[in-house]
């Protein structure tokens, strides 16, 4: 079984999106350094259509809108923009969000009138001498003017798994006493979700890994409730509006079904990538990295048990997609596999690389694609369509943005 051709892209790619199965690919990468963003259309043989490069922050993103144009973010002097590109390459809008000197754009969601940002302190020569920023999340019209924003404090931290040795301990292992975060940056993992009137904001402390996730009214930007810090993990939106956290790290490995009001209403001894198809079943494909234990892809079933299927070797995985007949397809191990409905793993195509990943989409005629490194892959499979579920199908699967259906227009839209 030998990979399939490839298209190089000029560094490090970070996601992939596009605007319809059978449309354009957009790939967001490096250019020459992590501070020059690449925007890459690649049509769906593999031919490169055009490429344009940007100022970048370190992390860049894009986001389709499903009307044949695509969203990054970019700096631009003392200010963070929001640039809207077409399927020729050509800007057609250009939103300035009011920011203050030294703030970031850690990520972004498009609604259906304007914008939710998560904002944090820019890193590096983009902060300049100013004070370091707290983070905030905020909700913009279509033009970038500000309906609401409400500041985030992680807090002063502590976790049961995070400890150490010092001589006032007489050198005894000793659970770490409660520290103030240097660095709060949004998280590694699914940072932003919205489903409903709901917005899932979660920020971790860069030093340690741990998180929070804060759940706030997408109408009104009022806080709801906050998960107690935790080990950073896989998130995902949940089918009856709410959301799905993971944590795993400092002997965490677990996943939580939490209600739009903070309450967690079941748990699951499992983490790993999510998946939920439109009948509502999530599955996980597990990433325990205790050498002792197996990771397995499991169902999570309603009542806070496990069905396991096959077992998984390697660890760092993709995260993944769903057809229409329930069919799981991830990347992991150098492998595109595919599980489906009756738990059974199929080997799709070898695949070897390293680096970030960006998440699996499944296109039209069953072509995949994703991102490994600097390589922008697209393989012939027999899958079926895309499903419809909300995790990671819909929005969040090809358009790459974490929003489920909201009919939530703040107070004074309505």
């Amino acid at each position: 079984m030998s990979a399939p051709p490839h298209v190089a892209l000029p560094g490090q790619a970070w996601n992939v999106v596009a605007d319809d199965p059978t449309g354009l690919l957009f790939a967001v990468s490096y250019g020459s350094n992590p501070l020059e963003t690449v925007l890459t259309a690649v049509d769906q043989r593999g031919h490169i259509e055009w490429q344009r490069s940007f100022p970048g922050t370190g992390r860049p993103w894009a986001l389709a809108t499903g009307r044949g144009t695509v969203w990054v973010s970019r700096p631009e002097a003392a200010w963070r923009v929001l640039e809207e590109v077409d399927a020729n390459g050509r800007t057609v809008n250009s939103v300035v969000p009011p920011s203050q000197p030294g703030e970031d754009i850690g990520t972004f969601a498009l609604l259906p009138d304007g914008f939710c940002i998560l904002w944090t302190a820019a890193r590096g020569p983009l902060r300049g001498d100013g004070p370091r920023r707290e983070p905030r999340v905020s909700r913009h019209r279509a033009d970038g003017s500000p309906l609401w924003s409400t500041p985030i404090r992680l807090g002063d931290l502590s976790y049961s798994g995070i400890v150490e040795m010092s001589e006032d301990s007489g050198w005894q292992v000793r659970q770490k006493p409660r520290w103030t975060p240097r660095e709060v940056t949004v998280a590694y993992h699914e940072p932003l979700m919205i489903s409903g009137g709901s917005v899932a904001a979660s920020f971790e402390d860069r030093g340690s890994g741990l998180a929070r996730t804060f759940l706030l009214d997408l109408r009104t930007g009022k806080l709801s409730a906050a998960t107690p810090p935790a080990p950073d993990g896989h998130k995902a939106i949940d089918q009856d509006g709410g959301f799905l956290i993971g944590a795993q790290g400092y002997g965490a490995f677990e996943t939580a079904r939490i209600t739009p009001d903070g309450r967690r209403v079941a748990d699951w001894p499992s983490h790993g990538v999510l998946t939920m198809g439109a009948s509502g079943v999530v599955s996980i494909i597990e990433m325990t990295n205790d050498m002792s234990a197996r990771s397995t892809f499991r169902r999570l079933e309603r009542d806070g048990t496990l069905t396991s299927g096959p077992d998984l070797p390697g660890y760092y995985t993709a995260p993944a997609a769903v057809d229409q007949e329930g069919t799981t397809v991830y990347w992991r191990n150098g492998q595109l596999t595919a599980v489906d409905a009756d738990l059974n793993a199929h080997r799709v195509a070898e695949l070897p690389g390293t680096g970030v990943t960006s998440r699996v989409l499944i296109l039209g005629n069953g072509m995949v694609s994703l991102t490994l490194g600097n390589a922008l892959h697209l393989v012939p499979t027999p899958l079926a369509p895309l499903a419809t579920g909300p995790w990671p199908c819909a929005d969040h699967n090809l358009q790459g943005n974490p929003v489920a259906q909201t009919d939530q227009p703040p107070d004074e839209l309505r």
